[in-house]
C-alpha cells in the first residue's frame, strides 16, 4: 500500500448532487509508528489525549491489524481487520491501531443530505458505529476506486466519487441487514417462501398455507419475512400480481376481465383498485399509457426513417 490522501474542493454544482466526496485516502501503519501522521491538516489531525470533532461524516475501512476505537455515543471497541468505523459529524471521537501490530486504513470524508435522511429513518444508528464487514473485495474496490478517481479530478469527478460513496454505503447497510440473521435458517426459508410465491403467481394462495408448507407458525413467518424483505408476505404476493398484470396488460387482445381472473383477483374493481394503489394508473389507463409510448415511438422511428430517405 502506498500512503495517499487528498482534500478535495466542491462547488456549488457538487453540492446540489446529494452528496460530495471530501477528502479521500490511504494509510499503512507499521506497528510502533506515531499516529495519526502529522502531515494531515490541523482540522483534521488529533491526538488520543483529546480526540476531535468532524463536521463530516466519515467511513472508515481497517483491511490489517487491530486498534480501538472510542465515541461519546458508542463508548470503547475493539478494532480488528475487517472493521468499518462509521464517524458522524459533531461527535468527539478517537481511534488507534495498537502499536504491536500497526494497521491498513481506506478511508472517504463525505457531507449527504441524502446520508443524514436515511440516518433519521433510522437505517444507521450513531450508537453502533463500528460494522463488522469482514474481507469485502468488492468493498476494498469501491475504496481504491474513489482514490483513483480524486487522483485525476477530472470533469464531473466528484458525481463519480459521490455514487461509489453511496454503493459504499449501501454495502454497509446490507452488512448490518444480514448480520440480523447470521447463523439462523431465515435466510433459506424466506428464498423458499419467494420461491413459493412466484411459482403461483396465478393461484389463488395465501402467506399462511406459505406457512404451513414451510411447517412454520405463520405469526413468525411474516415477523422474519418483513424483517428479512422490508415487506410482508401478503404485500410481496400483491406486487408479484401487480408485475405479471404490467405484463399482461401489453396484450391487447387479453381483456382486463380475463386477466382479473387469470391472477385470482376477487373481482375488476378490487383488482383497479389495488393496480392504481401501486401504479398510480388503473389498469385501463395503463394499457393506454403504454399503447401511447408505442405508437410514440414508431412515429419517432418512422420520421428518422423518412429523413434518411430523403437525404
Amino acid at each position: 500500500m502506498i500512503n495517499y490522501y487528498k482534500y478535495l474542493p466542491v462547488s456549488a454544482e457538487d453540492e446540489n448532487w446529494g452528496l460530495v466526496v471530501l477528502n479521500a485516502g490511504c494509510t499503512h501503519i507499521e506497528p510502533g509508528t506515531p499516529y495519526p501522521y502529522q502531515e494531515h491538516p490541523s482540522h483534521h489531525y488529533f491526538n488520543w489525549a483529546n480526540g476531535r470533532v468532524l463536521h463530516e461524516y466519515q467511513i472508515i475501512y481497517i483491511t490489517k491489524g487491530e486498534g480501538i476505537f472510542e465515541s461519546e455515543r458508542a463508548g470503547e471497541h475493539l478494532i480488528e481487520a475487517g472493521s468499518v468505523i462509521l464517524l458522524y459529524p459533531e461527535e468527539r471521537h478517537r481511534y488507534k491501531p495498537k502499536e504491536e501490530t500497526g494497521w491498513d486504513e481506506y478511508w472517504i470524508g463525505f457531507r449527504s443530505s441524502i446520508f443524514t435522511n436515511q440516518l433519521e429513518k433510522g437505517f444507521f444508528d450513531p450508537k453502533f458505529p463500528v460494522i463488522k464487514a469482514g474481507f469485502q473485495e468488492n468493498l476494498l474496490n469501491l475504496f481504491q476506486e474513489i482514490i483513483a478517481i480524486t487522483k485525476e479530478e477530472k470533469a464531473g469527478y466528484q458525481s463519480l466519487t459521490s455514487g461509489a460513496a453511496l454503493h459504499i454505503i449501501g454495502h454497509l447497510y446490507t452488512i448490518l441487514k444480514q448480520s440480523q440473521f447470521a447463523g439462523q435458517a431465515v435466510d433459506q426459508l424466506v428464498n423458499k417462501a419467494r420461491c413459493i410465491f412466484r411459482s403461483n403467481i396465478e393461484k389463488n394462495i395465501s402467506p399462511q398455507e406459505v406457512a404451513d408448507e414451510l411447517q412454520v407458525g405463520y405469526s413468525w413467518f411474516r415477523k422474519a419475512f418483513k424483517a428479512y424483505t422490508g415487506l410482508a408476505p401478503g404485500q410481496y404476493l400483491i406486487q408479484l400480481k401487480i408485475q405479471k398484470a404490467k405484463e399482461l396488460l401489453q396484450n391487447p387482445t387479453k381483456s382486463i376481465k380475463e386477466i382479473t381472473y387469470e391472477l385470482n383477483f376477487e373481482s375488476r374493481f378490487y383488482f383497479s383498485k389495488i393496480f392504481k394503489e401501486k401504479t398510480g394508473l388503473t389498469p385501463v389507463q395503463y394499457r393506454s399509457h403504454i399503447a401511447g409510448e408505442e405508437n410514440g415511438n414508431f412515429n419517432r422511428q418512422n420520421k428518422t426513417y423518412k429523413a434518411i430517405f430523403r437525404a
